[in-house]
């Protein structure tokens, strides 16, 4: 396996971690009352991380897990796609 393709591999992995914690999230808030639109989620997921790391904060005093989770996927994302894009 080149390095590129290592890369894209992270990069991919890294992507789901991240969809996995977009899923997360929603749930989460679905379960305090906030109305998810499925529809645009893709777009929306930026609003509903946002309203996570607020509530989480006034629920438990500091910021919950999954917002620092979920930035870190997308930026491990992104970080090993442009590396491996690079590589190439």
């Amino acid at each position: 396996m080149t390095t590129s393709n290592t890369f894209l591999v992270l990069a991919f992995l890294g992507l789901a971690w991240g969809i996995a914690n977009m899923i997360r999230i929603t749930a989460w808030l679905q379960r305090r009352g906030v109305k998810i639109n499925t529809v645009f989620l893709r777009i929306l997921i930026i609003k509903y991380v946002h309203q996570y790391r607020e509530m989480s904060r006034a629920e438990f005093g500091r910021v919950g897990p999954l917002f620092y989770n979920y930035v870190i996927a997308m930026n491990v994302a992104l970080v090993c796609a442009v590396a491996g894009l690079a590589t190439r």
